[in-house]
């Protein structure tokens, strides 16, 4: 692959996103790279987690507006419900949402436009403290439709979605702390060490149950309180399948102690 690279070690995949000239702005090639990785990811046997990041000093300045603005001028209503079914970064904005595997964002510099999506559409985000994170598509005439909004309102809530999309202000990687937008911020030369720490608390779980609690808070989303909470139920219980893992990990809770 050109735009990025691929990896698997010790049950973690790292994608790195590798247009640094662009400042890993995401273009038609990249797209569809990103597409098999996501395809690869969901199958592989090998992985239970991923961490992606961007080369050089961005993690991702978004669309690569001198090809998508240009796309979009030409395009009929078809097309566009075409793309309602599949999003940008190889479809995990949308469509490729429901891969139960967790997906980490080491951010390592800009997130801005798409490249914002991109991280929220991520389930953790750690921070270095010199990312920058902004709703820019407002500069430009249009505003998010890849997740953006969505997930938003669904992190910080509607006072923090309109503030940042109306506004299109860039923000620090402090203040997405403040907001909830990130779940830590570390030092740049921290950053991938923090995200494998993360990675590697994940690891110890049963995999099982991670996978199922990342379907329920998508599932979840927009339900009924009382809904919501039975589904929670049934989720939460039926996880324990035959129960032979529960009974081997009590098992060695009880030896170590």
């Amino acid at each position: 692959m050109e735009k990025l690279t691929y990896e698997k070690k010790n049950r973690i995949a790292y994608i790195t996103l590798n247009r640094p000239e662009a400042l890993n702005a995401l273009d038609e090639e990249l797209n569809r790279e990103l597409e098999e990785v996501w395809d690869d990811f969901a199958l592989c046997s090998e992985t239970d987690i991923v961490i992606i990041t961007g080369a050089g000093k961005s993690f991702c300045a978004g669309a690569d507006l001198k090809t998508f603005i240009p796309k979009w001028k030409k395009a009929d209503l078809y097309s566009l419900r075409q793309n309602a079914q599949t999003g940008l970064a190889g479809g995990i904005t949308r469509g490729k949402h429901r891969i139960y595997k967790p997906v980490i964002a080491a951010v390592n510099g800009h997130a801005i436009g798409a490249g914002f999506e991109l991280a929220l559409a991520c389930d953790i985000r750690i921070a270095s403290e010199k990312a920058k994170f902004g709703v820019f598509e407002t500069r430009y005439g249009l505003h998010q439709g890849d997740g953006g909004l969505v997930r938003l309102c669904a992190i910080a809530g509607t006072a923090v979605a309109a503030d940042l999309s109306m506004t299109g202000r860039e923000i620090s990687a402090e203040e997405a702390l403040k907001l909830g937008l990130v779940s830590r911020v570390v030092p740049a030369e921290e950053l991938m060490k923090t995200a494998e720490e993360y990675a590697g608390m994940i690891l110890k779980n049963s995999q099982r149950a991670v996978r199922s609690v990342k379907e329920t808070i998508i599932n979840i989303q927009g339900c009924s309180f009382d809904d919501a909470l039975r589904l929670e139920a049934i989720n939460g219980y039926s996880c324990l399948g035959d129960f032979s893992e529960a009974e081997e990990r009590l098992k060695a809770f009880i030896k170590k102690q």
